[in-house]
């Protein structure tokens, strides 16, 4: 089995930092393992207090890692300090890592910031030059290259600017209102763009942790470049529609979307239950799909609600879905479209 390591901050709430890394390395088909950079009281509504590990904790962390299972990829996230990005650079360098992802976290979704601003200046001095592919969005591109981008010109200015700089290839998010869900990737002279449809939900607390480990979790697994991180962007797709709504703030992502299997099955719901969660999703996903985007966006819905349509592990809806249970499903579905006027052959 392929292993990953995430170097990272903790979040109690469960969205970002480690736990998220974790959840989403895991649902990538690796084995996880982490090194804590700080342990950071923060929930969905914000960041409440940091308390950093001295380097040489940081540094054993690592060291016990990599001297029993080493990692095919490696993730770094959250380090607050120059004294811990100095320490990760070293110890990386000793045991010559590879499929390293750095996700150049300065502030959290919740606007808290993250990292001292003398560290910024270490961070890029250090870690991205050992990068397989850095992961800024635009604000962190913006301090890294001292642009103001506004438009895909800019971000692919800024992209290039970066990778020339830095010797790393360079994934620019391309959210924060200025193109949605599309990507720039640029590394070694060609530009790519990776385009998304945008999802219509507000709780996307630790998008760039999850996005950030998947890739780390792909190159792991030998894919390439270009193809981890549109494999990561289908992932976290899946993570935001499956539209999991969990606290005060911009609440996390439900990363395990698509677990299925007996362990995954919650105590007490019926098959009938099941189908009427699954019934609700249909009815509303055709009363909303009026154009390509929204089909697209609704067949993701279909995939994240997989686990309401099964029995015991076994396929019912996809699949051999015969006898009672299909009698069961069409009635509910027949009654639910009825009822938002929605046609349902």
């Amino acid at each position: 089995m392929k292993t990953a390591l995430s170097i990272a901050g903790t979040d109690p709430s469960g969205g970002a930092g480690i736990q998220a890394d974790l959840k989403t390395m895991t649902m990538n088909g690796v084995f996880a393992m982490s090194a804590i950079t700080a342990l950071v009281a923060q929930n969905t509504v914000g960041v409440k207090e940091i308390v950093e590990m001295t380097p040489a904790f940081l540094g054993a962390q690592i060291d016990v890692v990599f001297e029993d299972i080493p990692p095919d990829a490696v993730k770094i996230g959250m380090v607050a300090s120059c004294g811990l990005i100095e320490k990760i650079t070293e110890r990386l360098k000793f045991y010559q890592a590879k499929n390293i992802v750095v996700d150049p976290v300065m502030v959290s979704t919740s606007g808290d910031r993250l990292i001292s601003e003398e560290a910024v200046d270490t961070l890029k001095s250090c870690l991205l030059p050992l990068a397989a592919v850095v992961t800024p969005n635009i604000p962190e591109a913006e301090i890294f290259t001292g642009m103001t981008i506004r438009s895909e010109a800019d971000i692919e200015a800024a992209a290039k600017q970066i990778s020339d700089v830095y010797s790393c290839a360079v994934l620019l998010k391309g959210g924060h209102n200025i193109n949605d869900a599309n990507d720039f990737l640029y590394g070694d002279g060609v530009g790519t763009w990776f385009y998304g449809t945008r999802i219509g939900n507000p709780n996307t607390h630790g998008t760039g942790c999850t996005l950030s480990s998947a890739i780390a979790a792909n190159l792991a697994k030998s894919f390439d470049l270009p193809t981890s991180i549109q494999r990561s962007k289908d992932y976290l797709s899946g993570a935001l529609g499956a539209m999991l709504d969990l606290g005060k703030g911009r609440g996390p992502m439900q990363h395990n979307f698509n677990l299925a299997g007996k362990f995954a099955k919650e105590g007490g719901i019926k098959t009938t239950e099941r189908l009427l969660s699954a019934a609700k999703v249909f009815a509303l996903g055709f009363a909303k799909a009026k154009s390509p985007e929204t089909i697209a966006l609704f067949s993701k819905y279909v995939q994240a609600f997989r686990p309401c349509f099964t029995d015991n592990g076994n396929p019912a809806i996809f699949g051999s879905f015969t006898g009672i249970r299909k009698i069961k499903f069409f009635m509910l579905f027949s009654c639910f479209c009825a009822i938002l006027g929605v046609p349902n052959k």
